[in-house]
């Protein structure tokens, strides 16, 4: 029985499943937090038991970052939703080359849920959070009716600092500048579709999902006038890119020699019809920074474990058309364009 004269009777957490009255404010609402979510999410601001959490932030620039994830399925090789959710939003916040410093969680639940698969889905979040040493101080849960939703939806806000001296901002890139990567594209992406369609491979393919900010502090460390970080999650490097070269009016040219990809992933790829370029990624990176820096920079990504695999992929051009193009291994070029339509959805 629990200590917590609240709630008489405990969760069935092996056998139960989400009800309609987890999400209505009452008592079954307060216990559900209490045995699931205090339980394994704790800490000081969390106890604070309020609507928000109270926190006094070190000096330097806010940077604050949303991220929804709908990931189908909730588990997969290397990962499931819930340390996804807590890596995808430290990686959007540290990519301003911040530390972050706390999170916040908001969960829609589907009623009939399993709360044995909520209990390891909070559980892999905490794990996540206590590792990259950001906690989640603050958040808020509904329940939706059957049918109306897919399981459980989370969304993580995440707050970060940071320090003087440090300005990385996807309109910064410069013809010149170099084009690096942390290490092998595709895996994620590959890891969830295989749990998706049931599909075995001769080696298993796991999700790279990362928390990154320790890499990203060692890289502005070492050349703090980095001009651009970005990870490519949905639409992967080819997106990414795209996106950047819009934002600072240059052009890109890269090699496909150059990329990392896993032998793994690549077959995969190449049986399923997709191109690792535009595969959603969790755990990776792109930098721009000056040509000079370059040589330095890559060698401090491939002294951290989460960039052994870094390689120097191409460079900024002057481009008024903003185009990304890419050296084919046969010697050729091609354009690489915007993600078009959905190769992989439900992916992040």
């Amino acid at each position: 029985m629990t200590t917590d004269r609240r709630f008489p009777v405990r969760l069935d957490l092996r056998h139960g499943t989400v009800d309609m009255s987890h999400g209505a404010g009452g008592r079954a609402m307060a216990q559900l937090i209490a045995e699931v979510f205090q339980a394994h999410l704790d800490n000081e601001l969390l106890r604070q038991g309020n609507d928000q959490a109270l926190f006094t932030p070190p000096p330097g620039r806010l940077v604050m970052s949303t991220d929804g994830h709908v990931v189908s399925p909730l588990f997969f090789p290397g990962g499931d939703i819930g340390c996804l959710s807590v890596h995808g939003t430290i990686n959007d916040v540290a990519m301003a080359g911040a530390r972050p410093l706390y999170l916040a969680a908001g969960f829609i639940l589907e009623e009939g849920f399993a709360l044995q698969d909520l209990v390891r889905i909070v559980a892999s979040m905490a794990a996540a959070a206590n590792a990259a040493g950001v906690p989640v101080v603050t958040g808020d849960t509904k329940v939706v009716e059957r049918g109306k939703g897919d399981g459980v939806f989370i969304t993580t806000t995440g707050v970060g600092v940071v320090p003087a001296g440090v300005t990385i901002s996807g309109d910064l890139a410069r013809p010149g500048d170099a084009i690096l990567v942390s290490g092998s594209l595709g895996d994620h992406g590959v890891a969830v579709l295989s749990r998706r369609e049931n599909l075995g491979f001769e080696v298993e393919i796991a999700s790279d999902t990362a928390a990154l900010h320790g890499l990203v502090a060692a890289m502005v460390a070492a050349v703090p006038d980095l001009h651009c970080l970005r990870d490519p999650t949905r639409g992967g490097l080819a997106t990414t890119l795209n996106e950047l070269a819009h934002q600072s009016g240059v052009g890109m040219r890269i090699r496909e020699s150059a990329i990392p990809v896993h032998p793994a992933v690549a077959a995969a790829c190449e049986l399923l019809g997709l191109d690792p370029l535009y595969v959603a990624n969790e755990g990776k990176l792109i930098a721009i920074c000056p040509a000079a820096r370059a040589a330095e920079l890559l060698a401090v990504m491939r002294a951290h474990p989460l960039g052994a695999a870094a390689s120097l992929i191409g460079e900024v051009v002057a481009d008024p058309h903003r185009f990304v193009q890419m050296e084919t291994t046969f010697g050729g070029s091609r354009i690489v364009d915007w993600l078009a339509g959905e190769q992989l959805p439900r992916i992040c």
